[in-house]
């Protein structure tokens, strides 16, 4: 059986690209390394990359300049869940970092493996967790 190696992407589809640039970058204090009018990439931790794509955006294939290929059309509807890692000692400082952008906070969790887990939204309803160690037997 061939090795996976982890989640290098993932994507949430916003309906609002200023505003959603504006959250994850005041808020979570993200810095794009690449972006366009249809999508905007970050740099998330531990060599993840978390991308937000217009919604509708990206339902034609993309062909990629030089000969690089094509990327398929995809998309996505709803309210998504998004996981981010943070150190044990910082989740605290989160919060009050989110109550003080008018963030709230909608549920906690403490975990069995000692981990714990605050949850949020986004400005498009996406569900945003961060979680520090102890979540799961691989986190």
């Amino acid at each position: 059986m061939p090795a996976l190696n982890g989640v290098v992407e993932t994507a949430l589809y916003v309906d609002d690209m200023d505003r959603a640039r504006a959250f994850f970058e005041d808020v979570l204090e993200l810095e794009p390394f690449t972006a366009d009018h249809r999508f905007t990439a970050y740099d998330a931790g531990g060599g993840t990359v978390l991308l937000l794509f217009l919604r509708g955006e990206t339902l034609e294939t993309v062909v990629l300049p030089n000969d690089m290929g094509t990327i398929p059309p995809h998309d996505g509807q709803g309210r998504l869940h998004l996981a981010l890692a943070v150190p044990a000692g910082e989740l605290h400082d989160w919060e009050q970092r989110l109550d003080a952008r008018g963030v709230a906070v909608e549920g906690r969790t403490h975990w069995p493996r000692g981990g714990e887990s605050i949850y949020f939204r986004d400005p498009d309803g996406h569900l945003l967790e961060l979680a520090t160690p102890g979540v799961w037997p691989t986190y």
